[in-house]
């Protein structure tokens, strides 16, 4: 390379001695090119600089039927709001993204960086120029129905809610009955939440114990509330973010890791509107895409939250809250959600390894509850055993926070309003698959996480209560019973809480007491399912076959394709005389479940019986 380069150096030298006078006038001309060359590079233009950067970071929102107060999808357009587009996207007001730079990759981030910023300023600055036509990329193609293509399944809220002309944010659930006859695995839920210039954002929520409908007024009508937490009868591993927000594309979940859907879950869209100055009729629609590939994976949500913390006196500037919770085994992180209200400021959670070192998992020094999301990371982070995930929530409420909801502000505590505050940080995080099939990793974060939820706040009903769940299914009904007992000494009528500690005490052979819990669970819910079951197989035991009897056709009324309450309800008949009717009920049960081996080996017994007795 050093040879070449004296050559080279040494044949223009001598060129430029033995002609000096050609070689200056080359040299103009090149110079004149050149600087024409950089003015015509300097000139931005529409079509081959601001159009690329409007059609990736606008245009999802920014088209018709969006909810983008105008559309960016030409010249015209985006020349009609010129400077507007400059400022916003010079205050990092659009597009919305909230994560500081400099943390870990998000899919689909949406971030401008100062360079395309800058190009929008020039571009506005030197007249708006549109450009060569040439230069001007495929405008991008926006579905016009469902984005993911016909669903397989359409469901439409029953009736409508009615949106007040003006007043604060509402937020509003519809409760959806799941139009399915079996198991079905789910990979995907296109949310059409109604006009989406009204919807700030919807969450769909999973109630498999349809629990959404017991708080409606009327079937159907729905019920109000920002925050929800569904009654969870059992414990299941399946957690999803089901997510939308103006602008995002609907998520198909991979392989092996769809939702399991069964005929009896509800799907409740939890909704947050906006008033836009007349009164509005919205009447949500969710499209469900199904698979044949059955879930492999099973996601769970990790939860840090500290609420008991959260009484923000006025004119606070940076109140901390904070929560750390140790990993008990190797999982990765897919996503994350972090959540406050309107005095939330900055926002952090990282990951401590067990080696000492640390790793930012999302950073949002602006926070602005309007533009909130679920986060997706492009590439999951592996997280070790060991490894302790800390949430660090700051909050300002001061005069100076433009969000403040109370000027003057005022002392604000946790709660559900949108004036009250939160401290919230999920996690999709995805076990390791244990060799040891008796040492499920999802139940050992689940246990670990209700225990932490109860140090943090011994009161927590639904800690204390997937505690009490877990301990129940890994076969310590004593530690069950024990956790079941502080859920009713903290919801004495809790119908949910009272029919768990009656099966737990039934379990453990405390019949009398079982019995009293059960029945106050009927008291408060008198179609419980559940509680009717357990309350005859309770009675059966104690030998009252005629009481069982009665809460057996209870279950079966409530649930006819439960294959046990079939069961035990010819069980009860047979104890009581009514052999006809109940080789029909171990008939039924067969039907529903050709391996139930109660209906099965009764049956047998009956037909032994009958032809030993033929009279």
């Amino acid at each position: 390379m050093k040879v070449g380069l004296r050559t080279l150096s040494g044949f223009f030298t001598l060129l430029a001695l033995g002609t000096a006078g050609i070689s200056v006038r080359h040299a103009q001309a090149a110079r004149q090119s050149e600087l024409q060359g950089a003015a015509s590079h300097q000139q931005v233009t529409f079509n081959r600089d601001i159009a690329p950067i409007i059609f990736r970071n606008c245009a999802q929102c920014h088209h018709p039927g969006e909810s983008g107060p105008f559309p960016l999808l030409t010249y015209a357009d985006v020349k009609s709001h010129g400077r507007q587009v400059a400022y916003i996207t010079s205050k990092r007001i659009m597009p919305p993204w909230l994560p500081d730079p400099g943390g870990p990759k998000f899919a689909d981030e949406l971030r401008l960086t100062d360079e395309q910023i800058a190009t929008i300023q020039k571009w506005v600055d030197q007249g708006e120029i549109e450009g060569n036509p040439s230069d001007l990329p495929p405008q991008p193609k926006f579905a016009a129905g469902w984005e993911l293509g016909k669903p397989d399944v359409i469901v439409k809220a029953e009736k409508p809610f009615l949106l007040p002309a003006s007043g604060t944010d509402r937020y509003w659930n519809f409760v959806f009955r799941t139009p399915v006859h079996g198991m079905r695995w789910l990979k995907a839920i296109e949310i059409r939440p109604g006009d989406k210039r009204l919807v700030h954002h919807a969450n769909v929520l999973v109630d498999r114990q349809q629990s959404g409908r017991r708080m409606e007024k009327e079937p159907g009508a729905g019920f109000s509330g920002m925050e929800l937490i569904i009654e969870s009868e059992a414990f299941d591993p399946d957690s999803h973010f089901l997510f939308w927000k103006p602008g995002s594309p609907p998520y198909v979940e991979p392989d092996g890791m769809a939702l399991r859907l069964d005929k009896t879950t509800d799907l409740i869209l939890n909704t947050h509107f906006q008033p836009s100055g007349k009164a509005e009729l919205i009447q949500p629609t969710l499209g469900l895409y199904f698979t044949d590939k059955p879930a492999t994976k099973h996601p769970i949500l990790i939860q840090l939250d500290n609420d008991r913390e959260l009484d923000i006196p006025p004119g606070a500037k940076n109140f901390l809250v904070s929560d750390d919770f140790t990993l008990p085994v190797d999982a990765i992180v897919l996503a994350i959600y972090p959540h406050a209200h309107y005095l939330g400021k900055n926002l952090l959670a990282y990951a401590t390894f067990p080696d000492g070192t640390r790793k930012t998992l999302i950073h949002i020094s602006n926070w602005d509850l309007n533009w909130q999301a679920v986060y997706r990371y492009a590439q999951p982070l592996e997280l070790p055993a060991g490894t302790k995930i800390s949430m660090r929530f700051t909050y300002d409420n001061s005069a100076d926070n433009i969000r403040n909801p109370n000027q003057p502000p005022k002392r604000v505590t946790a709660g559900n309003r949108a004036v009250d505050e939160m401290a919230h940080l999920w996690l999709q995080v995805l076990p390791h698959e244990s060799a040891d099939a008796t040492n499920d990793p999802r139940v050992a974060i689940q246990e670990a996480l209700a225990r932490h939820h109860i140090q943090n706040n011994p009161g927590d009903f639904e800690a204390h209560y997937n505690l009490a769940a877990i301990l129940q299914m890994k076969g310590d009904v004593s530690g069950a019973v024990a956790e079941f007992e502080q859920t009713v000494r903290l919801q004495p009528d809790d119908p949910t809480a009272n029919n768990a500690l009656g099966g737990a005490l039934l379990a453990s052979g405390r019949i009398d007491e079982a019995i009293a819990h059960l029945n106050t669970a009927l008291k408060g819910r008198p179609d419980y399912f559940d509680a009717h079951y357990n309350l005859g197989n309770a009675l059966a035991t104690r030998g009252d076959f005629a009481g069982a009897l009665a809460h057996f056709r209870a279950a079966v009324r409530l649930n006819p394709g439960d294959a046990g309450a079939e069961a035990n309800l010819g069980s009860a008949l047979a104890e009581t005389g009514n052999l006809k009717e109940a080789r029909l009920h171990f008939e039924r049960a067969l039907q529903i479940d050709p391996k139930n081996e109660l209906a099965r080996e009764n049956l047998e017994q009956l037909n032994r019986d009958t032809q030993s007795h033929p009279n």
